[in-house]
């Protein structure tokens, strides 16, 4: 029994000098503290958790939806349309597009000639000042969709952007890319040559088109591929007329042309017409 007591004397004492001590009731006080705030976190979580079950759903990025419609890119960035050339300062506009709009010389200038006969230039054929060959860069990311060696136009590479919108690259030689290639705006894709169309100096024959027709490039340079539909909209609704005002009806007292009558009452008129337009290069 005596060493009984002495062992829970021991003990006692043990644990009363260890009271003592300054930094055991510090120690204890943090010790609950931490616990009963890691108790707290864990509770707000789960509920968080079970209020927001939408919050926890993986792969969601900066993206928008309306409805039905998928999600799409907030920030997606959008390209300008640039030169097809490295050195942009050191080239030249060989030969102009063909704008309708333009004055009889600068039509004139925009014309190829080819085995007698005369057509439109549907593009721009770039060169440089010294006459070398150049390489050939991307005006535009996108996908490589036609690659084609051409006895008339050369070596020719399409690549398709977004929209219906391409470009189009001919008189190229050794040609870098490949069918469903993506290339990187200012990728090289090709180096400038010649082509029957044009014999007499290194160049590149660079078109824009928009749904297969062709637009001016020189409009575009520097500017968002999205100028291009965004003209195309204007001109659809500016060209658009309402239904039922392409073809008035006569007035009153006004007697109805009968089929095969000229509706202005000169008869021939439309063979006159079709004599002016033809071209005054043919």
């Amino acid at each position: 029994m005596r060493e009984e007591e002495k062992k829970r004397t021991s003990q006692n004492s043990n644990w009363q000098r260890l009271m003592k001590k300054r930094w055991v009731f510090p120690a204890i006080y943090l010790g609950c503290a931490a616990i009963i705030l890691t108790a707290v976190l864990v509770s707000q979580t789960g509920n968080e958790s079970q209020g927001n079950p939408g919050n926890n759903a993986e792969g969601q990025g900066p993206t928008t939806s309306y409805g039905d419609q998928e999600s799409v890119e907030v920030n997606s960035p959008v390209e300008n349309f640039v030169m097809p050339v490295t050195d942009v300062n050191s080239s030249v506009i060989q030969k102009p597009f063909w704008d309708a709009n333009a004055s009889k010389e600068e039509q004139e200038d925009a014309f190829i000639e080819y085995n007698g006969s005369y057509q439109p230039n549907t593009g721009i054929d770039i060169a440089m000042r010294n006459g070398e060959t150049f390489e050939v860069v991307a005006s535009l990311s996108g996908t490589v969709t036609h690659v084609e060696n051409d006895p008339l136009l050369g070596n020719v590479v399409e690549i398709e952007h977004l929209d219906g919108v391409k470009t189009i690259y001919q008189s190229l030689t050794d040609v870098q890319v490949k069918v469903n290639d993506f290339v990187e705006q200012g990728e090289t894709i090709a180096k400038a040559h010649t082509n029957q169309l044009n014999k007499d100096a290194v160049h590149v024959h660079f078109e824009i088109r928009k749904d297969n027709v062709a637009v001016n490039p020189i409009s575009f340079f520097n500017k968002p591929v999205t100028s291009l539909l965004e003209e195309e909209g204007q001109a659809s609704e500016e060209g658009s007329e309402p239904a039922g005002e392409q073809e008035k009806a006569p007035a009153e007292g006004e007697d109805k042309p009968e089929d095969g009558e000229d509706k202005d009452g000169d008869e021939g008129s439309s063979d006159e017409e079709e004599e002016n337009s033809v071209s005054f290069l043919t």
